[in-house]
Order: C-alpha cells, then structure tokens, then sequence
C-alpha cells in the first residue's frame, strides 16, 4: 500500500538555511570564491561582501544595447580598441568589481583584459535605474573615479540627459565635460569624433510606452 507524502505548509516554508550555507557569509567572501560563482546574474564584489543586482528592465536593456551598438560601430571604425556590455567584471582595484552596462578599453590597455574580468576600463557607460539611483550617480561616479578611469557616462532615461564626466590629469575625482538633454549629442573628449543622440538613446525604449 502506498503511503501518501505529506505536502509542505508553504505558509510556514523557511528559507533554504542549508543552501545558504553552502556559501562564505558576508564579509568572508574571496575573489576566487567570487569568480566561481554560477549562473548569469549580475553579482559585484566589495572586500568580502557579494552584492546581487536586480535584473534590468527591457527598456532599460534597449538603451545599453543602443549605447553599445553605437560605440562599437566607431570604435571598430576607427580600430581603437575593444567594446563590451554587462556582465563583464571589471577590477577597480584589489577586492573591489563592478559590472558596468558598457564600456571600453584602448588597444595601448589591451593586455589588461582577462578571461574572467577587466583590470579597470578607459571609458565606462551606466543607465540609471529608478530603483536605486545614487548607485550610479553617486556612488559608481566617486568608484570610477577612484580607479583611474579616465571617462564615465552617465545616462538618465528619467531625465532624459546624459552626464559625461571626465578624469583630469592627476585627479581622482570626475569633472562634470557636459550634461546633454534630448536636443544635444553627448561628446566624448576620450574618443574625439564620437558623439551620440541623446533623443535617439532613448526613443526606442519610449516608443513601448512600458515603465522603466
């Protein structure tokens, strides 16, 4: 006679605590543990300290991938080097990765490009998300900076504007090359000649009518 399994009180479930212990607690996470990792979610690392990012929306894809196809068509062009979108690690400096949605290194930089993630980036790119925005604003910004990246892009579909920053020599801290609205380009000063319709970044993501 077959005995019946007595189903879970999903009311009462817990979380999965043996799952979870399969893993370093905060604060006691190495690199090496940080690059074995599974899956395709996007996870940056801060001294110890995993952090697990919320997926990106679909509009908010549409513009990284405007933004990636546009620098890649004039960084292949004019052969300056190599073009990438997220999830790629990139190492600020010992113990600290972020993921930025684009960015780009020189072919002078190209030996600092590893299987598993960049030794920083001459020129990164991020789209502003509503759910946390100082993160890109603030706090990447001041990041980025920090690393000796020499340019920081930062692209607000809320606002509709694009912030390019630029790293003067011997600096560790941005200064503000211009704020771009819809009726502009946004210039590059890394990558003269480069430039971008802020109004077209946008308008593919926006003729969805779906929220950010």
């Amino acid at each position: 006679m077959a005995t019946k399994t007595q189903e879970p009180n999903l009311t009462e479930a817990e979380p999965t605590w043996a799952i979870a212990d399969l893993f370093p607690r905060q604060g006691t996470w190495s690199e090496e543990e940080y690059f074995a990792l599974p899956g395709n979610r996007l996870v940056e690392y801060s001294h110890g300290v995993v952090e697990v990012l919320s997926m990106p929306s679909y509009p908010h894809q549409l513009v990284v991938a405007w933004l990636y196809e546009v620098l890649l068509r004039f960084v292949r062009q004019h052969g300056l080097g190599r073009v990438i979108f997220a999830p790629v690690r990139v190492r600020l400096w010992a113990g600290k990765y972020r993921e930025p949605d684009v960015m780009f290194m020189a072919n002078a930089n190209l030996h600092r490009i590893h299987r598993h993630y960049w030794d920083g980036a001459d020129l990164v790119m991020e789209v502003m998300s509503p759910d946390d925005p100082e993160r890109d604003a603030e706090t990447k910004r001041r990041e980025y900076a920090q690393a000796g990246i020499p340019e920081y892009w930062l692209v607000n579909p809320m606002a509709g504007t694009i912030t390019v920053f630029t790293l003067p020599p011997g600096q560790r801290e941005y200064a503000v090359h211009g704020v771009y609205d819809r009726s502009q380009r946004a210039e590059s000063v890394l990558l003269p000649g480069f430039s971008v319709d802020v109004n077209a970044c946008f308008a593919e993501a926006e003729e969805l009518g779906l929220d950010e």
